[in-house]
């Protein structure tokens, strides 16, 4: 789930919480549609947050240089 899925979260719980007046027995619509809008943004930010570590990679190139230093000078 990234980021769109966690704004169609939240559109969701928004929908459930504040437009639907119909009830269900036994099931209340408006907790539900809260805890939608929690989950919602709760995976926007943790996909935010993966998406910001995922571009700070640096990749960095190592060059050994070995120099034959155990002859000596030649005269």
């Amino acid at each position: 789930m990234g980021i769109g899925g966690g704004i169609g979260l939240i559109v969701i719980g928004a929908i459930l919480a504040f437009a639907v007046r119909d009830g269900i027995s036994g099931i209340d619509l408006t907790a539900i549609g809260y805890i939608c809008m929690g989950g919602g943004v709760l995976a926007l930010v943790i996909a935010l947050v993966l998406n910001a570590q995922r571009s700070n990679t640096t990749h960095r190139e190592v060059i050994e240089r070995h120099d034959d230093t155990s002859r000596p000078p030649a005269y």
